[in-house]
């Protein structure tokens, strides 16, 4: 029989943003504190686990959530540029306000296409680097398990993929809160399942800090 093999697609936890804009790939965005709560609650929720190998987007927010899991499994974080956010256009720009990014005419010509999107990476190639990125962590963690803490597009546009849903989507309907666990089940190669689930729910402030 083929041996499971389970891969968590961990999402950070809240980030301290006090301007409210679109951070994506900027650097210097850390966990707030709640966010650093959200990373011990999840270790913690998930310390009985049998997770061999632990990979982690390169930005700061991430490495930051992926801290307590290293500490409960005793396991070194690598990093994979394949796990990071998917470029936007609008990066460090607010997202909503007075100065939000639908208020000014000049930025229309990026919306053209939200099936692309045109604003930022295309879909397919999100897949694409986030799949490879699973296949190295379930490679790495054969009969046993494995995290990646990503961000919230990858995480989502990936799970449509294995689903075989359309990758077009409106992001207020997207199923992947702050320090969220996305759970692919193996056997073998095979992808068998998919589950969600919240162990730092109780500490989501709503709305959800954007950005992620």
């Amino acid at each position: 029989m083929a041996e499971t093999t389970i891969v968590h697609l961990l999402r950070h936890g809240e980030v301290h943003n006090p301007a409210n804009v679109l951070y994506g790939r900027l650097p210097g965005f850390h966990l707030s504190e709640t966010g650093v709560q959200m990373a011990e609650t999840v270790a913690k929720a998930i310390a009985s686990r049998d997770v061999v190998a632990l990979f982690s987007s390169p930005l700061e927010r991430a490495q930051e959530t992926a801290a307590p899991l290293s500490a409960t499994f005793g396991l070194d974080v690598t990093l994979d540029d394949r796990l990071i956010e998917a470029e936007n256009i609008f990066e460090g720009l607010m997202v909503a306000g007075g100065d939000g990014i639908f208020r000014s005419p000049s930025r229309y010509r990026y919306l053209w296409n939200p099936l692309r999107p045109s604003w930022g990476e295309r879909y397919t190639d999100v897949v694409r680097r986030m799949k490879a990125a699973i296949d190295t962590a379930r490679d790495a963690a054969r009969g046993h398990e494995a995290v990646l803490v990503s961000h919230q597009l990858p995480i989502w546009i990936i799970r449509l993929a294995a689903e075989g849903r359309r990758l077009p989507h409106d992001p207020r309907r997207r199923q992947c809160g702050l320090a969220s666990l996305t759970t692919l089940s193996f056997e073998g190669n095979r992808l068998t399942s998919v589950g969600y689930s919240e162990p730092a729910g109780a500490l989501v402030r709503r709305p959800a800090v954007p950005g992620a």
